[in-house]
């Protein structure tokens, strides 16, 4: 038998009374080979275990070589090192709660290349037994398929077992949007609290919590009636600033508290900039409101810090988020109408633009989505939007046709003479 070319793969029994393979599968860094060994007690065995090392050679999912990854070493790394630089600090925030309160005490002592789609699922089943909402899973299971992807793309792992593990089902909640007669209702209610604009922005426009908060008075051209949303308000995170003097065991209730984070940050998407048409009615107000904020600077006299928000505390500052939650509200309250999020005024300002006929193009712009398929999850069928299709449908259908029995047309049908002519 002639002598085997370089590369091919090799099977014998080895002194040690076991048979061995070896596959050669790429090169290594350093520009030798990366032979890779295994080995089995029958002959058989070894043999199915280099066709398989062969398979993932010629497919592309070998993994690497080196020290195997365990799922906490992954996870901590990816969070920390890879996600981390990226992604905005909300997310990476989530992502750390997942990783660290979920993910590595439930599957972190795996080894990454024998985590199942089955560890997971009994995870995520665990979870909601231990009282975790159904959301709280779901966002464990996002974290992880990410995470896992990850690994796949730089060639850790040949296949990404989150991606085949099934999450539990979520709650179908429908989103119930305002109607107009609740938005009158809210909007009356809120002409006689502070920054009463902040509501009808948020009804009218549909800007999330974090943009309309995030307004500049440079933002707000009120002589062409048109906004830019530029920007967010973050969430702060606090630490101790009396060095643990306080004895406050939450860094948020130390007196001499400090935000480890900047105020503010650009929108996390180019879709999310966007510059947005007023109506007069809002102009009227926001030209109010300028007022009222300029009375109230005066009252502050140097206590007001003139950072240029559009909404602002007494004293000139950012409105944190939930303070403006708050009096969300106590304001709802106050207008008499059901209970809801504050998320829910963007639904309601989305379906507003379906109720209005508005095309789909100019709504993606309007709302700052990247993708029109946001409309179906913020979008809804209210009584108007049905009763609209049906009036526009009985009019292409039957338009001028008799609809009851026994009546006719009194114009005769056309390209046909009149009777008697």
């Amino acid at each position: 038998m002639g002598r085997k070319p370089n590369g091919a793969s090799s099977i014998y029994k080895g002194g040690d009374g076991y048979w061995h393979g070896r596959v050669t599968v790429g090169v290594k860094d350093d520009g030798k080979p990366d032979r890779r060994h295994v080995q089995a007690k029958t002959e058989a065995e070894v043999i199915r275990k280099v066709r398989a090392l062969e398979r993932e050679r010629d497919n592309g999912t070998v993994r690497k070589p080196g020290s195997r990854w365990t799922v906490e070493k992954w996870l901590t790394h990816w969070v920390e090192n890879i996600a981390g630089p990226v992604v905005r600090t909300n997310t990476l925030d989530g992502y750390r709660v997942a990783v660290r309160r979920h993910l590595i005490p439930g599957v972190g002592a795996h080894r990454l290349d024998r985590l199942e789609p089955e560890h997971l699922e009994r995870l995520y089943v665990r979870m909601m037994a231990n009282g975790s909402a159904a959301g709280t899973a779901h966002q464990a299971h996002r974290t992880i398929r990410t995470a896992l992807g990850e690994a796949v793309r730089r060639g850790h792992l040949a296949r990404n077992p989150a991606a085949l593990a099934k999450p539990p089902r979520l709650p179908d909640s429908e989103v119930q949007p305002y109607s107009v007669p609740e938005v009158q209702a809210i909007l009356r209610a809120a002409s006689s609290r502070r920054n009463s604009a902040r509501w009808a922005v948020a009804l009218a426009l549909g800007l999330r919590q974090g943009e309309a908060l995030g307004l500049k008075w440079s933002d707000v051209d009120l002589d062409n009636g048109s906004l830019t949303v530029r920007r967010a308000l973050l969430r702060p995170k606090w630490r101790h600033g009396c060095d643990g003097k306080c004895e406050q065991r939450l860094p948020g209730q130390c007196p001499e508290r400090m935000n480890e984070r900047p105020v503010a940050a650009d929108t996390k998407s180019r879709a999310g900039r966007r510059s947005i048409g007023l109506p007069d009615a809002l102009v009227d107000l926001l030209r109010r409101h300028r007022k009222e904020q300029d009375a109230e600077r005066e009252t502050a006299a140097q206590l007001w810090r003139d950072e240029g928000w559009v909404f602002a505390s007494p004293t000139g500052e950012a409105i944190h988020q939930a303070t403006d939650y708050d009096e969300w509200k106590r304001l709802l309250k106050l207008a008499g109408v059901r209970d809801g999020r504050l998320h829910d005024a963007r639904h309601t300002a989305a379906t507003a633009l379906l109720v209005l006929g508005v095309s789909g193009r100019a709504v993606m712009g309007i709302m700052g989505w990247s993708n029109s398929a946001m409309a179906v999850r913020y979008q809804h069928m209210t009584d108007q939007v049905r009763r609209d299709i049906a009036q526009q449908l009985g009019g292409l259908l039957w338009g001028d046709l008799p609809t009851g029995p026994g009546e006719r047309s009194a114009e005769p049908p056309p390209d046909q003479p009149e009777q008697g002519k």
